[in-house]
């Protein structure tokens, strides 16, 4: 992935546009080492671009600077019913030559005017999931999630989660410590955790629930330990079922679910910066032998734990 398109058009939402700009759009720092994308914004009709918070957009691209991109992103915005055929063909023309077809938020409607939606998982801003799969049935829409990736479509919810869905197809191509550093520049967690391969469940950040923030903490530095909802309560001091309760509230998750991820995080990470046998790797996440992180591992990422170190190995 070299080139990153993105598509602005009249109505263009700020907050959306910036976040795919900041992690795309940011030039080589040498504290990073990050990849630099060819990075060009575009739009139907170069020129001025009208704004709806105050200020407006000059974009010199027209849409054929999308034409050769890996990447091509969708920004969200107001008036995002009112659909330029051009935009659509371009949507079409990505997606049938296999580049990444990235919508955030409002512009998911894009995809699904584009046909690109039918029978995939996808998502966009919670106040307008139901109008969605009105108008598109045979999308799978998911309400609950930041975002979802069915093949070679991303789909972003509102907001923030234009952040956590591009951090994700950052850490699908380029490893999870290109991530991090990507995360760590814009001052985010690197992965808000969530099942399953195809999309991220909708939680608050790790180590910021209301009341577990402490248990948390010990949780992820002691994950080469048993961590059972019993030992996890006892470290909370709470009754098992109080605990599992308050857990799901806080998280959206369930203990095992949540211990599970940051399991692979870590093992992600040391299967990225050490030479670690896979049997040593999970015997320290806590997995306890290279069959069940294997397990986990293909099941969640996709790949097995060796692909994923000949892909991603510094």
């Amino acid at each position: 992935m070299h080139t990153v398109a993105v598509v602005v058009q009249d109505g263009a939402e700020p907050f959306g546009l910036g976040s795919l700009v900041e992690v795309w759009g940011e030039p080589y720092h040498p504290d990073d080492d990050n990849p630099v994308f060819d990075f060009r914004v575009c739009t139907p009709r170069p020129g001025r671009v009208r704004g709806r918070s105050g200020f407006d957009l000059h974009v010199d691209a027209g849409l054929d600077a999308a034409a050769d991109a890996d990447l091509v992103c969708f920004a969200p915005r107001y008036e995002f019913l009112d659909f330029d055929p051009a935009v659509l063909e371009v949507a079409h023309a990505a997606h049938d030559r296999g580049a990444v077809v990235y919508a955030h938020c409002s512009a998911a409607f894009i995809l699904g005017e584009a046909g690109l939606l039918d029978g995939r998982e996808c998502t966009t801003h919670w106040r307008y999931t139901d109008r969605m799969q009105r108008r598109y049935p045979a999308a799978v829409v998911r309400p609950d999630v930041l975002y979802c990736h069915d093949g070679n479509v991303l789909t972003g919810a509102g907001s923030a989660a234009g952040i956590d869905a591009s951090l994700h197809l950052m850490r699908q191509v380029f490893g999870a410590r290109v991530a991090a550093t990507t995360a760590r520049r814009i001052v985010v967690p690197p992965h808000r955790d969530g099942g399953q391969a195809q999309f991220i469940a909708r939680q608050v950040v790790d180590h910021q629930a209301e009341t577990l923030g402490a248990v948390l903490t010990w949780a992820s530095e002691h994950l080469d330990e048993a961590l059972d909802v019993d030992t996890l309560a006892k470290q909370a001091h709470m009754s098992p079922r109080t605990f599992a309760r308050r857990f799901r509230d806080e998280t959206g998750t369930t203990p095992h679910a949540w211990v599970t991820a940051q399991r692979l995080q870590l093992a992600e990470e040391m299967l990225e910066r050490t030479e670690h046998s896979v049997d040593r790797i999970a015997a320290e996440v806590g997995f306890g032998n290279a069959a069940t992180l294997r397990h986990h591992f293909t099941r969640v990422r996709g790949v097995s734990p060796q692909a994923y170190r000949r892909q991603f190995a510094c």
